[in-house]
């Protein structure tokens, strides 16, 4: 394989990496980047091995978080005991922490919408168009969040979340059905309106995102193993790889970021982004 082609599969996991966390849409940016990229990869040319390496990055993604957030999940677990953990570094029973239910209450609504109208939304709102849409109306909610909440927040770690605060933070979650909205973006503002700080509504939705998507990709993928043929694969590693290494530390700098900078910033670049993409390509 050419090393021009492989160094096409770096540069798409690194978009993914850089966008699946950050409030700025991955689905408006690989719009982009299918049109720049994904057409000139002559085993890409069939919209199913597009997708199913479209699904692989996303995986590297979410690897990324895991593993960033790996003690939390093994506490939510209750796996501390079986990996024997340092118990100094284990709160105390009485001491509150994140629950894993409270990460599937969050989940809910959004799982029940997604279901329920994945036919829909798969051949009615996967075009630039609707992207475009998405990307200016969540820009408009992170604006909203900004001005209105995070002023006080009540909420300042994951482990203070309620299971109320849990379960409408996924109710604000399904905007992110429309493409474009950006699931973060949606989850992060909701979480900022109902008083939890910039940072605790950044690590719950990373949180959360990890069972959502590990659960939509893996389904994706066990329908299109087919396409992993000799020829495409070196490819899907090589975006795999890049969207894990990019995830990784996109994650580890905006969670430093998200609480000086806030939202506002990110839907200025969502609302150019809009703007380039409607000129360049509309």
């Amino acid at each position: 394989m050419e090393f021009l082609t492989i160094l096409k599969a770096i540069i798409l996991g690194l978009v993914e990496g850089l966008t699946e966390f950050a409030p700025v849409s991955s689905t408006g940016h690989m719009i982009i980047v299918d049109d720049m990229w994904l057409k000139s990869v002559e085993f890409l040319e069939s919209k199913y091995v597009a997708n199913t390496f479209k699904v692989v990055v996303q995986l590297g993604s979410i690897l990324a978080s895991v593993i960033f957030f790996k003690d939390r999940f093994i506490d939510m677990l209750g796996l501390g005991r079986w990996l024997n953990k340092n118990d100094s570094k284990q709160q105390q029973p009485n001491q509150s922490r994140l629950k894993l239910t409270q990460v599937i209450v969050g989940l809910i609504p959004a799982g029940v919408l997604g279901v329920l109208f994945e036919d829909y939304i798969d051949e009615n709102l996967f075009s630039t168009n609707t992207v475009l849409i998405g990307l200016v109306l969540g820009a408009i909610l992170m604006i909203i969040a900004d001005l209105f909440g995070g002023k006080r927040p009540t909420v300042n770690t994951v482990d203070q979340i309620t299971y109320k605060q849990a379960f409408t933070i996924g109710l604000i979650q399904c905007f992110s059905l429309w493409p474009g909205f950006s699931r973060s973006g949606a989850t992060i503002s909701g979480g900022v309106l109902i008083g939890l700080s910039h940072r605790a509504a950044a690590d719950f939705t990373f949180i959360m995102a990890v069972p959502i998507m590990a659960g939509a990709s893996l389904i994706s993928l066990l329908k299109n193993l087919e396409y992993f043929t000799i020829d495409a694969l070196p490819f899907f590693i090589a975006g795999f790889i890049s969207a894990f290494v990019f995830a990784y530390l996109s994650i580890r700098f905006f969670l430093k970021l998200i609480n000086k900078v806030k939202l506002i910033p990110f839907a200025i670049y969502r609302i150019v982004l809009a703007a380039v993409i409607y000129f360049v390509f509309l």
